[in-house]
């Protein structure tokens, strides 16, 4: 086979010799809502008329506009690729911004050699900026010192880049910001990670915290972590299975309805809420659920199990699925569409993971499973990619756009959840389900944004719905 690599695109300059007044140059470029992001990052102007569409309605333009300087950094371009090229010298310019630039505006920047000073080799440059209807948006001038030597580059391939703008979880806080701020018992908040992730919540109006836990440890991390929590009611419990029991019985009482994990191991918390005689056991398995915001992805993505279930059977997993459809529903997904996760896409009786996605996937046929669309094995690719879907001949209603990914071991799971926050930069949101209330989890790795959406996520559910019935008294 023979490769033959694209030819590669070079740079020229035209030195001062080479130049005459009037000689032309220009660059066009089509604006977009990237542009305005990227442009916002690098410079800090973040003036909400470019990029906040509310107020904007209410400015001179009535509409997002992109920043000024944008559209003039076309100018530059012109200069430093074409005319004179590379080894210019900016020295100075004078514009006037005489119209606005929308999104989808193409711009076309325009420089015309005005006059030449051969004594330092100086250019001054008219400059003109129109949009696609010929309009002017910048006129001026550019003062360059020209080149003197030939120069001829190859032309610099740009990264790619990807802007990750938090709008799901935005959307999440502004819907959990809407309720009153729900009782939350937050076991054992011993460290300042733990105490400080419920006090930001608190401050954010999303809970209101039961600190339970040995309250001399309490006060001295909220003191580490430089939070004031005075007005927070603290219930004394010295060991963190105490803290743990104290705070589950809070939500049996009716006096908390959320559960929250601080410094102690999920596992001692999770002991707690399924002990004998405990109204927050359900008929429905316990399962941890990630929410994550990928950029590259179009949809929010649920993942399960990655942290309570290590080798679920297939009876678990029935449960697992539940829950995290349910979960779905509380979030406005009607029918979300799960795919049951293997490393093929066929039925083969070597891999169990394989037998466990088609069975789960006939139990939701036959109502075993409700609300949801379940298809599976399905690997990762084709779950997430209608490409590679299509490239296998898979024909699926789940392929290529699930909203639900069921893993088939917490192994599994939480390599593919950590794979996709700390590689493919997703924001994540964790939460255990299957209880008779929400249960918050948390980790010391965490980010602020991660812990919010967490509890945001679990005020929803508190405000949507039980996301399981409680089970029969003694079961």
């Amino acid at each position: 086979m023979n490769f033959n690599p694209p030819p590669v695109q070079m740079i020229e300059n035209r030195t001062f010799d080479e130049i005459a007044v009037g000689d032309q140059a220009s660059v066009a470029k089509t604006v977009s809502q990237q542009d305005i992001d990227l442009f916002a990052i690098v410079s800090g102007d973040v003036n909400p008329a470019h990029l906040d569409p509310a107020y904007a309605q209410t400015d001179m333009f009535h509409r997002v506009i992109a920043h000024g300087m944008l559209s003039a950094g076309l100018i530059s371009n012109v200069l430093g690729t074409k005319l004179p090229g590379p080894g210019t010298i900016y020295l100075g310019q004078d514009l006037r911004f005489t119209a606005p630039v929308d999104i989808g505006d193409t711009i076309t920047a325009t420089l015309t050699v005005a006059e030449k000073h051969p004594e330092k080799g100086d250019l001054v440059l008219d400059c003109s900026c129109t949009n696609q209807k010929g309009r002017v948006v910048i006129s001026g001038k550019a003062f360059v010192r020209a080149p003197r030597e030939k120069v001829r580059r190859p032309r610099v391939e740009l990264p790619e880049v990807q802007i990750s703008r938090h709008d799901r979880f935005r959307a999440l806080m502004a819907a959990a910001a809407g309720h009153a701020p729900v009782a939350t018992a937050v076991a054992y908040p011993c460290d300042a990670n733990s105490v400080g992730a419920a006090a930001e919540a608190a401050q954010a109006g999303l809970i209101a915290p039961i600190l339970v836990g040995p309250k001399d440890k309490i006060l001295a991390a909220a003191a580490e972590a430089k939070v004031d929590i005075s007005a927070f009611r603290i219930v004394d419990a010295a060991r963190s299975a105490d803290a743990a029991a104290a705070a589950v019985a809070l939500v049996k009482n009716g006096e908390a309805k959320l559960l929250m994990k601080g410094s102690l191991h999920t596992d001692e918390l999770l002991h707690a809420v399924l002990a004998p005689g405990s109204t927050l056991r359900t008929d429905r398995r316990l399962s941890h659920v990630y929410l994550l915001d990928v950029p590259t992805y179009p949809r929010p993505l649920l993942v399960t199990d990655a942290a309570v279930n290590i080798a679920p059977t297939l009876e678990e997993k029935a449960d697992i699925v539940q829950n995290a459809v349910d979960l779905a529903h509380v979030m406005g997904v009607a029918e979300p569409k799960v795919a049951v996760l293997s490393a093929v896409e066929t039925v083969s009786p070597k891999l169990q993971s394989a037998l466990d996605a088609a069975a789960l996937s006939k139990m939701a046929e036959r109502g075993q499973i409700t609300g949801a669309i379940v298809d599976g094995p399905l690997a990762f690719d084709n779950a997430v990619s209608a490409a590679a879907a299509a490239e296998k001949g898979i024909v699926s209603r789940v392929a290529g756009q699930a909203d639900i990914l069921v893993v088939p071991d917490l192994e599994s799971g939480n390599i593919l959840a950590k794979q996709l926050i700390y590689l493919a930069r997703a924001d994540a949101a964790g939460i255990v389900l299957g209880a008779s209330v929400p249960i918050i989890l948390t980790s010391r790795a965490d980010a602020e944004r991660t812990r919010m959406a967490s509890c945001a996520l679990a005020v929803l559910i508190a405000h949507g719905g039980a996301v399981a019935t409680p089970s029969a008294p003694g079961a």
